[in-house]
């Protein structure tokens, strides 16, 4: 497996697989052909059904836009072999003959592949991919997750936990102040405040659920609008993490220095679907994105609360198993319907994991990495308008007049 550094990608929202990824091919693109006169940028499949709403055409044109003339080729029903988030880069010259072209995929988080190139298998950090050799590593060390993670990465993985930890609670911060439509049309009101406000005249239970929706909504809104945020695993699920971290922050008063052992403990579950499944949502759907998100949340907050590995394991295991199956069906396009409310219903959901793993032992009948397995071959078998389309779902059934 690769670093946890692309699990946790500091960036602006809305999309990591439609805006992030595609605004960084652009950058390679333009660096390998400084000189053209014109480019044509083709998008494919998901990227070409659901970019508009996901800002891709904005991202894209932001880097090439500024220095040549640049068209956008919009091909929704075209689907390439590799992954349903495809883009063509082409290069002209001022005669109009082709200088180079560049097929590459938007794979999920912000990460670039295809058939020659891949990201997330570059550079070789863990030894070990699937969770049960690392939890019963851990067992037969007596280390926990987080220490394995810093075996392998090295001390300098707490500089950067460090920084994606300012980024999140700063995305929490500006979310709690910020009022407003959110853009794209569907004239959503920013609701995070109002939660906050709300939650903070009830009585500790009722108040303690609705601040963790605050903070989720938050960070999720900021991402709407194409704030500053960190995927975790992408820009469609930043908000379940920070929400969870920072709720256990201000009512634990948890150390920054054991939230990043949090950090990094989630990472590896993440990292571990990413290499043997999938967190794209136009590839498996939103249980790749919220589904891994609350799993990761989930295991943070186990450890966090001196979860045996076995139970941060089990913890894990249920924060996606109960995400199994979820569609990726935004509507218009936008990461705001069903999207942001999802975050903070996963956030909740990942506490309740915690505390379930905690009251156990641990030892459960279903593990993590069958479940990743069989998320992804539910992804693999769900139709194509399930999987960021816009196609299907709420995308097709939601009526604005209604």
């Amino acid at each position: 497996m690769d670093s946890i550094r692309h699990i946790f990608r500091i960036g602006h929202g809305p999309s990591s697989s439609h805006t992030m990824g595609p605004m960084r091919a652009a950058e390679m693109f333009l660096k390998k052909n400084p000189s053209a006169a014109r480019f044509e940028v083709t998008l494919y499949g998901s990227l070409a059904a659901t970019g508009k709403g996901h800002m891709t055409d904005a991202a894209i044109l932001g880097v090439l836009s500024p220095v040549t003339t640049t068209e956008i080729i919009w091909k929704p029903k075209e689907f390439l072999a590799f992954h349903p988030n495809g883009m063509l880069f082409e290069a002209f010259d001022a005669e109009g003959k082709k200088t180079d072209s560049w097929t590459i995929f938007s794979i999920g988080g912000g990460a670039l592949a295809n058939e020659t190139y891949n990201e997330n298998t570059t550079t070789e950090v863990y030894s070990m991919n699937c969770i049960r050799d690392i939890q019963a590593w851990c067992e037969k060390t007596g280390y926990s997750y987080w220490e394995y993670v810093e075996q392998c990465e090295g001390n300098t993985i707490w500089d950067y936990l460090g920084e994606v930890w300012e980024v999140m609670q700063e995305a929490v911060h500006r979310g709690l102040e910020a009022e407003g439509i959110l853009p794209g049309g569907l004239g959503i009101r920013r609701k995070a405040s109002d939660y906050m406000i709300r939650a903070r005249g009830y009585g500790s239970s009722i108040k303690s659920r609705g601040l963790v929706y605050a903070y989720a909504l938050a960070v999720s809104e900021e991402n709407a609008c194409g704030g500053k945020i960190v995927t975790a695993p992408t820009c469609g699920s930043c908000g379940v993490m920070p929400a969870v971290l920072y709720h256990l922050k201000e009512t634990r008063e948890f150390r920054d220095s054991r939230i990043l052992r949090a950090l990094a403990t989630a990472g590896l579950f993440g990292n571990v679907v990413k290499t043997n499944a999938s967190i794209s949502g136009a590839e498996v759907g939103c249980q790749g994105e919220v589904g891994v998100a609350c799993a990761m949340a989930a295991a943070a907050a186990s450890q966090l609360f001196g979860g045996t590995p076995a139970q941060i394991e089990y913890a894990a295991e249920m924060g996606l198993e109960h995400h199994l199956g979820l569609t990726c069906d935004p509507v218009c396009g936008l990461v705001q319907i069903p999207c942001i409310e999802r975050n903070a219903f996963a956030a909740a959901r990942a506490l309740d994991a915690n505390t379930f793993s905690n009251f156990s032992d641990g030892k459960h009948r279903v593990s993590f990495d069958q479940v990743v397995e069989v998320m992804r071959q539910t992804g693999k078998d769900l139709p194509s308008l399930y999987k960021e389309t816009a196609e299907g779902g709420l995308a097709v059934k939601y009526d604005a007049h209604q």
